[in-house]
């Protein structure tokens, strides 16, 4: 049975999101995680951002096909108001998906935002009292 094979102690090292036009997406990843770009590969095939402040690197890979349908999985970015990046999102052309509502749910609270290919990523307000490495609640 697989489950019984030893673990790998396995991490990843970092996310990759397909794009086709990579720099609007390196400049608003860049500003929501406080990242740089740490290096261009290819002719700009992939970039590479540096860590955040959890130690997250993303890869921006460029691909000839636009982005269809929701994303499987989405980024939750943590931050410490929620006006001021959404106003960010918006300046660099990503978009508040459900504009003027704000998720809440036990203390914690979430608005649903695209980057500008449409990606899909919450902007994150921990429950007062909690850090980022607390335990959190799924949505």
């Amino acid at each position: 049975h697989p489950w019984l094979l030893p673990v790998l102690n396995a991490l990843p090292a970092y996310i990759v999101l397909d794009t086709q036009d990579p720099e609007p997406l390196v400049a608003i990843w860049c500003r929501l995680q406080d990242a740089e770009v740490l290096r261009s590969y290819a002719d700009g095939q992939y970039t590479a951002l540096g860590p955040n402040r959890e130690g997250l690197m993303l890869v921006l890979q460029r691909v000839p096909e636009p982005k269809e349908g929701k994303n499987r999985a989405h980024f939750d970015v943590v931050v410490d108001d929620l006006d001021g990046p959404t106003a960010l999102v918006e300046e660099l052309g990503g978009r508040w998906l459900e504009q003027g509502r704000t998720h809440e749910l036990e203390g914690f609270s979430w608005r649903c935002m695209a980057d500008p290919e449409g990606n899909e990523f919450c902007l994150y307000l921990m429950a007062p009292g909690l850090s980022n490495d607390a335990p959190l609640v799924p949505h």
